[in-house]
């Protein structure tokens, strides 16, 4: 194997980011065919819905609303705030120290890498908040056949100008932990196997904290896979502009070294 820079610019390469964008392209096929064509939102929903109570028994269970719904979503809260105040807080001692060394209080292989995980923190919460405050999709307990008022939309269906807008569509609480597909960046670029799973794993986790949510009649099962969608598409995105732009810094190159993780905590 050769020898790697350890702080290669690029994170990914450009290849890599091909695929990915690929990927997604897929995926977002599959997402709007399995809503279009198929019945498994309902079937889902109906599955975790009482016709007997007209209600959804785990909507106020303590393992799906206290837990799944507070105190996980307080914890992740709690360390997207700490990650982004030490982000910005080495961006601050960096500006201060320009006209001497620059330097902050991280490496700059750290630097780069939570550059990136702080940022998909802010952004893919956000993103999926603004997409559905914009969405006229209805959640399973707004609709008719579970206890609701309203009649069921599919996402390509022409919903009436009267139909009041659901804003349900993506789920919002699954990007409380979905941001974590971040966290394969620090196992980028030579270890993108390991960085892959990492990712699969955080979306797995994202993905859980969605199917709570479907316990709960909050959301139907493609809200989840678009909550997942997007927060991939962000992190592709953040990872193409650190390749190119210069909104996020490129780590300095160094002389060709074995690779390693971690590294160095010197800077």
């Amino acid at each position: 194997m050769h020898a790697r820079t350890l702080d290669d610019n690029a994170l990914l390469t450009a290849r890599a980011l091909r695929r990915l964008v690929a990927g997604l392209t897929l995926a977002a096929a599959a997402i709007v065919l399995l809503g279009a064509v198929t019945d498994i939102d309902l079937r889902l929903a109906d599955a975790f819905y009482d016709a007997h109570t007209h209600a959804f028994p785990w909507r106020h269970a303590w393992l799906t609303e206290r837990f799944g719904h507070g105190i996980v979503k307080m914890a992740l809260t709690a360390l997207a705030v700490c990650l982004v105040a030490v982000s910005a807080a080495d961006g601050a001692v960096r500006a201060y120290n320009r006209r001497r060394s620059g330097a902050g209080w991280l490496p700059s292989w750290w630097r780069t890498r939570l550059a990136v995980l702080a940022a998909s923190s802010v952004l893919v919460p956000l993103a999926t908040s603004l997409l559905k405050r914009a969405s006229h999709s209805h959640c399973p307990w707004d609709l008719a056949r579970y206890g609701g008022s309203h009649a069921y939309y599919r996402l390509l269906d022409s919903m009436p100008d009267w139909v009041a807008a659901g804003h349900c569509l993506p789920g919002g609480h699954a990007s409380t932990a979905l941001w974590l597909v971040a966290l394969a960046v620090f196992w980028l670029p030579h270890q993108p196997r390991t960085a892959a799973s990492i990712a699969a794993l955080m979306l797995g986790a994202g993905g859980a904290l969605g199917w709570l949510q479907q316990m709960r009649g909050a959301h139907f099962l493609t809200h989840t896979l678009w909550s997942m969608w997007i927060a991939t598409a962000i992190v592709t995105g953040l990872l193409f502009l650190q390749q190119r732009g210069p909104t996020l810094r490129r780590a300095p190159r160094r002389r060709a070294i074995a690779p390693s993780w971690p590294p160095s905590l010197r800077a």
